[in-house]
């Protein structure tokens, strides 16, 4: 793995960058799905992080590694919410202003909130491509810099360390379930668990409606797909054209990608509130979905479950709890 852009040294610097600005997020054995699936089965909380969402690692990392001018400068990103929000709690953190791109198929909740947080908000175009084309004007206009929401490799090294705090808790884990969009989280996570346990299967996990690195994967080359309303917003947006971090890792690393209907994702969801009594997003609910589906099989050790974001819109999780299965 040492060709990959991301290695585990990076990771385990990353970690000691990050420590004490992010939570270490708690791990629990979840009796339900351990009856369910026959081997234990335990649930990294990472929904709930500070921001609520995974995003914190990345995007603090990638804040810590810039110099104090760049800083001073400011930051900008596209964003589908959670690493909008992540970004612009790291850079006020550090003094900085973060300005954040998104398209108008970003929820309301999740803009108010990265509004609250200080951060400039622009709402441009129908898909994260169109408001990364914002991002590229404002950094050749106004020089602020570009904090990718996942092909960057300090931000990768970043959501690595979710990886390292997985094997630490359950070191004999034989299968790693990692939502997967653009790849940032599913890379870093793969790294770090199979930098430690080559063995470990580590399985990506995504939505039917618009999975881009899955279209990508499949082609042998980035493409674009078109994006679309999902209960998985989080998940939805390219992975670029000129992809040059996260493409690669996934390839190399990912030892399957399954995609999720929006009814399997519901009941995660559900079972999410009715069992765990968690309240997570869509995207943060695959590894569940996938677990109560049954579409996984017979497994063969302990599985661990990354529960990725907790940021849904109230109503809509009132819906899908009451039995709808729609975004």
């Amino acid at each position: 793995m040492t060709s990959l852009p991301v290695t585990l040294a990076d990771i385990d610097e990353a970690a000691r960058r990050i420590d004490g600005r992010v939570l270490r997020t708690p791990f629990v054995s979840s009796p339900s799905l351990t009856e369910l699936c026959g081997v234990p089965v335990g649930l990294k909380l990472e929904h709930h992080q500070t921001t609520g969402s995974f995003k914190l690692r990345g995007a603090t990392n990638a804040v810590l590694s810039l110099t104090p001018d760049a800083r001073a400068r400011g930051v900008v990103a596209a964003s589908t919410g959670n690493h909008g929000r992540a970004l612009a709690h790291a850079a006020k953190a550090e003094g900085s202003v973060a300005t954040i791109c998104m398209s108008r198929l970003v929820p309301d909740n999740k803009v108010s909130e990265i509004r609250r947080l200080g951060a400039n908000v622009r709402i441009v175009g129908k898909s994260q491509d169109e408001a990364q084309v914002e991002v590229e004007r404002l950094v050749a206009e106004d020089g602020v810099v570009m904090v990718p929401p996942f092909d960057n490799p300090a931000v990768v090294a970043g959501q690595g360390t979710l990886g390292l705090e997985i094997v630490e808790a359950m070191p004999d884990v034989a299968t790693v379930l990692v939502p997967l969009s653009g790849g940032g989280l599913a890379a870093g996570v793969a790294a770090a668990v199979k930098g430690q346990s080559p063995k470990t299967r580590v399985i990506g996990l995504t939505m039917e409606r618009g999975a881009a690195m899955k279209a990508s994967l499949d082609a042998g080359r980035p493409v674009q797909v078109e994006e679309v309303a999902s209960l998985a917003d989080s998940l939805g947006g390219g992975i670029g054209l000129d992809n040059a971090v996260t493409f690669a890792m996934c390839r190399a690393l990912l030892d399957d990608v399954i995609l999720l209907s929006e009814a399997e994702i519901a009941a995660g969801m559900r079972h999410a509130y009715e069992q765990e009594r968690e309240v997570i997003e869509g995207a943060g609910a695959v590894g569940i979905a996938v677990l109560v589906s049954g579409r996984l099989g017979r497994l063969d050790g302990p599985v661990a479950v990354v529960l990725s974001g907790r940021n849904v819109d109230m109503a809509q999780h009132l819906r899908v709890i009451n039995g709808e299965d729609a975004p």
